[in-house]
Order: C-alpha cells, then structure tokens, then sequence
C-alpha cells in the first residue's frame, strides 16, 4: 500500500519508526522490538538506513518482515550521501523487489568525516538528487522526504529552507515528515508558511517520545529543536528519576499528539526508538481518539 492512501483517508492515524541493528549479534533483538511495535497495528512503519548507509542491508529484511508477516504497510529509508549510482540504484532495485512501496529519500547524515571530505565528485549531493533517481527508475513509487518545522541546520534562513523543500516537492516527493519538534506552535506556524509558498503535500509531525534526561542533548544536537520552558521543566522535575521521566516524557508526548488531531491534523509519526513498552502506552493513552 502506498502511503498517500492512508494519509488522503478522512480518519487519525498513528505510525512508528523504528531502526535496524548495527551487528548481526543485535538483530534478534532489534527484529523481535520491531514485531513487538507492528503488533500494534500502526498506520505504517518506517525503517531508518543508518549513518553512512552502514546498516542498509538490515533495512530491507526488518522492513519486509514487518510487511509480509504482520500486514504493516512499510516505508523503508534511503540515503544517498557518499553513495555511487551504481549502489543507490542497486538498492532501489532492492526495494521494489521486496514488494515495498514506499521509500523515504534523503541525503543522509554527514559524518565528521564525510563533512570534512572533497565532496565535489559525489553522485549524489542532496536529498533532490535521490528523488530525481528514484523517479528515473522502472519502479512506481511513493517517495517522501524530510522537512524542519524550525529550519535546516545547514540552511540560511527559513525561507531558503522553504525554497529547497518546495523544489523536492516539485522533484517528486509525495509526502513530508517532520523532524522532531516539542512546541507545537512550531509547527502550526510552519504549515502556513509553507502552504503560502505553495507546498501542498500532506505533512506529517514526527514526535520524540524523551524518556530519559540523556536524550535531551542529543535531540537539540540532531534537530536543533527549541526545548519550551514548559519541558525544560519537565525534566529538571524529573530526569533524576527514571520511572519518573519516562511516564512523564511519554505524557508530554501524548499531549503534544493530542493537540495535533484536535487541531486538525490527521496524521502522526512517532520515533519510537525500538521500544515496544512506549509505543504501547501512547497507543494505550490514544486508544479512544484513534479507534
């Protein structure tokens, strides 16, 4: 099923990402995480790529097992970054051959070393590039991409943010998911800057449950995200304590999806970092909203 079905249906829907292991020793674990998330019904299920492409093949089989087993549409990720035509067409090959209909093309994370690196041979250079192969292939895909509700850390200013994001659209991207925010205002002000420039595709919020302090410095350092007092307090409160923070990090979440579909949006992925026990509580917390 191609996503664009789910997101044009006139219901709320909840969905979940989860990522593949790094070695072969975690892929049980890692596989039975991710099975123990699809049995909860979600709308779809996407599966990350990993830095520098390093965990691809996992991708695949942890994207296609969810689908065929448990009947979870999937969306599987593909990076481009420092890849040849060569591999990235390979693994578009690899895709469509698993049956999976959906692909979220983005340029990928630049490493310390990739962003020190003579980038000027690469293939591909932006998330634009992959869209443009994508869509060049023998394949009929729903192709999405990745937006910030704040701006880009490699951005100028929003409205250069918006200039490149409405040409991805332009390229071929279908839908758009958010990078995690945690004032919703954000992104009520984002849709109606984007939507005046044009940008008409269905926009999905990405929220972060945070149920650990330790996750604080890691989602500024991923997203840039501005932390509301109300959070920040939040976890002054409560990250001592790590029942505490994490029943408190899945509340605010809730809260935050909450308010989404009470606002008119019909759609919400949730990075559920691998951990079934979180995923099950907000789908729990939202189990009379979106029945």
């Amino acid at each position: 099923m191609k996503l664009t079905e789910i997101f044009n249906k006139d219901r709320l829907s909840l969905s979940f990402e989860v990522f593949p292991p790094k070695t072969d020793s975690n892929f049980d674990s890692v596989k039975h995480a991710t099975e123990e998330i699809a049995k909860l019904s979600p709308s779809f299920m996407s599966v990350t790529y990993g830095a520098g492409g390093g965990t691809s093949k996992y991708t695949l089989e942890i994207a296609k097992n969810i689908k065929e087993v448990y009947g979870v549409p999937t969306l599987a990720h593909l990076t481009c970054v420092s890849s040849t035509k060569e591999t990235v067409r390979e693994r578009i090959a690899q895709i469509k051959d698993a049956g999976i209909e959906n692909i979220m093309a983005l340029r990928g994370d630049l490493t310390p070393e990739l962003a020190a690196s003579d980038r000027s041979g690469w293939d591909y250079k932006h998330a634009i590039d992959l869209i443009h192969e994508i869509n060049a292939s023998d394949a009929d895909f729903c192709i999405g991409g990745a937006c910030y509700p704040e701006i880009h850390p490699e951005s100028t200013n929003q409205k250069e943010d918006i200039k490149y994001l409405k040409e991805k659209v332009d390229a071929g991207c279908s839908f758009l998911t958010t990078q995690m925010f945690f004032d919703n205002n954000l992104l009520y002000n984002f849709l109606y800057k984007i939507r005046e420039a044009g940008i008409t595709v269905p926009i999905i919020p990405g929220i972060m449950p945070i149920t650990n302090a330790n996750q604080v410095d890691r989602a500024i350092k991923l997203s840039g995200s501005f932390m509301p007092q109300r959070f920040k307090s939040l976890v002054d409160k409560f990250g001592g304590s790590p029942d505490a923070m994490k029943q408190a990090g899945i509340a605010y979440a809730t809260d935050q999806i909450i308010d989404l579909f009470a606002n008119g949006i019909k759609n919400v992925h949730v990075y559920s970092m691998n951990k079934p026990d979180v995923a099950r509580k907000i789908v729990d917390n939202l189990s009379h909203i979106i029945s």
